[in-house]
């Protein structure tokens, strides 16, 4: 399948992470303190009035806004369907939200990598903070099935919480293993580690599954999990996009680039994957078939 490319952003604005929302697709300009918006051929540009802001993982709100994690200044941003551009600041000074879904309550929810602590903010903007009970566990993506699912980076765990703030912590089969993104699938929650060059599966009592890559020095980034029970995974190290099955096997892979470094990625509901790449450029996969 070809890749189509869309430049925008100047290089060394860094797209960071990607969100489809109805026919845009959005993503974070991580080093220029901008969000981006691609609907048909024009890109719009949303200036958060804070360089080092850091904007980092985005979604589509359950209020038709799109929200995104502030990792350099505290803060959780939000752009309504108006293009307002608002923010709410975390509680804990320090604690570099980076992670980003919508909860099962419909409530966002987020990591704060400096504190150890998951946060929420309601549509409205009340921010509440939860403890995971690690020190230096370094809390990166989030995702949410019937809980929330997290990976501790520096743990190297994966983490699981309930809205009200119970929270289990599943060790990796394998030291140093790095884990990164995550996605809750429907029959399992993936995950990657991209110092160990795997991906990785648990499911919902806990038991984990390792799967490496041919190339286990790939740095596997960003996953998003598929209907089929499969997923996508963002290789930066490789400069790829692969696709997994169910048995965890790769089904599809497609060169990015030399030099890409390709990080968040988003699946629209036709099933094509649009991918970031530090290089300024959107990236789009058409649906496999």
């Amino acid at each position: 399948m070809p890749v189509s490319e869309f430049a925008v952003a100047a290089a060394g604005e860094g797209p960071y992470g990607v969100a489809v929302a109805g026919t845009a697709v959005w993503t974070t300009l991580v080093h220029a303190g901008v969000v981006a918006r691609k609907a048909d051929d024009l890109v719009e540009r949303f200036d958060l009035a804070a360089p080092g802001s850091r904007p980092s993982v985005i979604v589509p709100g359950p209020d038709g806004a799109v929200w995104f994690t502030r990792n350099g200044d505290d803060r959780i941003g939000r752009i309504a369907p108006d293009g307002v551009v608002s923010s709410v600041e975390v509680l804990s000074a320090g604690g570099s939200p980076y992670g980003l879904c919508v909860g099962p309550d419909g409530a966002l929810w987020f990591t704060l990598m400096g504190v150890d602590r998951i946060g929420r903010v309601s549509v409205d903007g009340e921010v509440s903070e939860f403890p995971i009970g690690t020190s230096g566990g370094f809390p990166a993506m989030i995702t949410a099935g019937e809980d929330l699912w997290f990976t501790l980076n520096q743990g190297n765990a994966i983490g699981r919480m309930t809205v009200t703030g119970e929270v289990t912590t599943y060790p990796l089969p394998t030291e140093g293993a790095g884990p990164v993104g995550i996605s809750a699938g429907p029959d399992g929650v993936w995950f990657v580690e991209i110092l160990a060059g795997q991906v990785g599966r648990i499911d919902r009592d806990g038991k984990i599954e390792e799967f490496p890559l041919p190339d286990r020095a790939s740095k596997p980034h960003a996953v998003v999990a598929t209907a089929d029970g499969g997923c996508w995974v963002t290789l930066w190290g490789s400069a790829e996009l692969v696709r997994l099955d169910a048995a965890g096997s790769v089904a599809e892979r497609h060169h990015l680039g030399e030099g890409t470094e390709p990080h968040g990625l988003a699946v629209a509901p036709d099933g094509s994957v649009w991918v970031a790449l530090e290089t300024g450029v959107l990236a789009h996969i058409n649906a496999y078939g």
